[in-house]
């Protein structure tokens, strides 16, 4: 991957962005930066959502708060807007937030807000997977060393 870029998860490189207002740097996602040209992104964001912001998951197609309020529009437009990022920069790989409604790639929320995972994506992370680029979840990055 020497060189190459690669389309992360801003929370991972320590930007406060989360849902939460906190980060969630990873050093083996920040070890990336050493070897790749990171691209951060924070779909949320991108897609308009504050920072902080009520948390969210993904209950099928749709996404909501945990008051009950619609962001799927929102969560979609994120990652269209990710998706952008991507093609721009030539990125064949992603390493994202796991278990995040818009960043998970081997399991989010069941969108019950009771900690219970399912199998499934976030928003983003599915968007990018069905356009060709490699989705990773953090604990998954040194897989991007070899």
């Amino acid at each position: 991957m020497k060189d190459k870029p690669v389309l992360v998860s801003a929370c991972l490189l320590g930007c406060a962005c989360r849902y939460d207002g906190a980060s969630k740097a990873h050093p083996e996602v920040l070890r990336l930066a050493r070897e790749c040209t990171l691209i951060p992104v924070c779909p949320e964001q991108l897609g308009g959502l504050p920072t902080p912001r009520p948390p969210a998951e993904r209950q099928r197609e749709q996404v909501l708060t945990e008051d009950g309020r619609d962001v799927t529009a929102q969560y979609r437009k994120g990652a269209e807007e990710a998706l952008r990022l991507a093609r721009l920069f030539g990125c064949e790989c992603a390493v994202l937030k796991e278990r995040s409604p818009s960043c998970g790639s081997k399991g989010v929320y069941d969108g019950t807000f009771s900690r219970t995972l399912r199998p499934g994506m976030g928003v983003a992370a599915e968007l990018l997977a069905e356009n060709g680029i490699a989705v990773y979840g953090e604990s998954e990055a040194e897989k991007l060393f070899a």
